[in-house]
């Protein structure tokens, strides 16, 4: 199996066996069920994994999951670029294409590999995407190939999110701090969450 279709599994299995149950239905979020060519479309085209229906609102997400492993991280990540990718067309990964209203992100009580024992996220929480894309247009969030580990606050006012490169090349990607979102944001940057504050 390669990597690509290891981690579908993975978050395939998260989403309906923990996601649904544990985060969606609470808040009374109905999947709506996507041809299988326009989900890939939309997935493809502008990052987004799920269409929800509540009540008259259509809601779509980005979602993504993590082992236990990264219990200890405070941020979310967003896929930023793929320069070694051999079409000009795949090397804008994620960010430039994200049009999602919110991000899912998750953090599992299990590795990767033990994911059908799983019972329960560690920490998630609902991220409200049109906030953060209007803090990366007004630059409030901007992102820096810095060298750093982790988002800082700068000036009280501003976010800055480094560049972090995967090991093996494949792509870069930016963490924001979900902590520092609500720091200077307000509690409206989030629409749930568990364990990250």
């Amino acid at each position: 199996m390669s990597k690509y279709q290891s981690d579908r599994a993975f978050t395939d299995y998260v989403h309906k066996h923990l996601a649904t149950p544990l985060i969606y239905k609470p808040l009374w979020w109905t999947q709506v069920k996507l041809k299988k060519d326009y989900a890939k479309y939309i997935d493809m085209v502008n990052g987004i994994d799920y269409i929800f229906r509540n009540g008259n609102k259509i809601l779509s997400v980005q979602e993504r999951f993590r082992e236990e492993k990264f219990k200890n991280y405070s941020d979310f990540t967003i896929r930023y670029r793929r320069d070694e990718n051999k079409v000009l067309e795949r090397q804008e990964s994620e960010y430039y294409k994200m049009k999602a209203h919110y991000f899912t992100y998750g953090i599992i009580n299990s590795t990767k590999k033990e994911v059908n024992n799983t019972s329960d996220f560690l920490k998630y929480a609902i991220i409200n995407l049109k906030k953060v894309y209007e803090k990366l247009d007004s630059k409030d969030i901007y992102i820096s190939d810095n060298g750093k580990n982790r988002c800082r606050i700068v000036d009280n006012a501003k976010l800055e999110c480094p560049v972090k490169y995967n090991r093996d090349g494949s792509s870069s990607f930016f963490p924001i701090d979900i902590s520092f979102l609500v720091k200077l944001w307000g509690d409206d940057m989030v629409i749930a969450q568990r364990g990250f504050f």
